[in-house]
């Protein structure tokens, strides 16, 4: 019978450091991926999650954006996070960014790996 030699991943690196930790482990299925999210979000352990827990993590980013606490994002803090990144990325400090320095503003996403299915090994007879 086949089975799935890795999941969708967050990272990469976790998988490999996971593999040479417990080589033998079995591999996270979806289904545990998305309970361990649920569990996250359901913050009263009540097996449903209310618009409250599913908008706390929105309310925390929100939290960080307002400079000031005042409960409302003005335009100076909404982009104060663009504007250091760009900082950062403009090398030449010529307000300006290259293509390459462009590139290091992309946002950081984690990979997402899809494997086949891989065929169980045949046992010897020995």
């Amino acid at each position: 019978m086949p089975r799935r030699s890795c999941c969708l991943l967050s990272s990469p690196l976790r998988a490999i450091a996971a593999r040479a930790i417990a080589p033998d482990a079995p591999d996270a299925s979806d289904e545990s991926i998305e309970a361990k999210r649920f569990a996250r979000y359901d913050r009263d352990n009540s097996g449903a999650i209310s618009k409250a827990e599913y908008l706390l993590n929105r309310k925390k980013s929100f939290d960080k954006l307002d400079l000031n606490h005042d409960g409302k994002l003005s335009f100076e803090e909404y982009a104060a996070k663009a504007e250091a990144k760009f900082d950062t990325a403009d090398a030449g400090h010529n307000g300006r960014l290259t293509p390459a320095e462009f590139a290091t503003t992309a946002a950081k996403r984690h990979a997402r790996v899809k494997c086949a299915p891989v065929e169980a090994a045949p046992q010897s007879d020995a």
